[in-house]
């Protein structure tokens, strides 16, 4: 049985590198992203928010601001990092952005004594 001639196909494709850094190109938008962050309560995401905003604003002159080091804001808001609170609230407050309370929406209503 005679083999069937074999055909090479060569793609050439290119790819842009892209960074989400890019797209939160206004303060609006990225105090939206990092509040849709702490809305998951998903600490890991919060991290990540807060470094891509970071990046977003220059991770040199947020560093400044929060009074770190360059070197010391990109270990807490890498992938392994895990900040202090303290180290949080500064970067919060260098991206000039507060945190705020509210409560959670959910189906229970909470009992409250009654004071007598």
């Amino acid at each position: 049985m005679p083999k069937a001639p074999k055909t090479t196909m060569k793609t050439a494709s290119t790819t842009t590198r892209s960074d989400a850094a890019d797209y939160l190109n206004t303060e609006e938008r990225q105090a939206i992203y990092i509040a849709a962050a702490l809305e998951t309560g998903d600490a890991d995401f919060v991290r990540d928010a807060l470094g891509l905003v970071a990046r977003a604003r220059g991770m040199s002159a947020i560093a400044k601001k929060a009074g770190l080091n360059r070197e010391s804001l990109y270990k807490a808001l890498g992938e392994t990092g895990n900040p202090e609170f303290g180290t949080v609230m500064r970067i919060v407050g260098a991206l000039g952005l507060t945190l705020s309370a509210q409560p959670a929406t959910s189906g229970r209503t909470s009992k409250r004594r009654r004071a007598a």
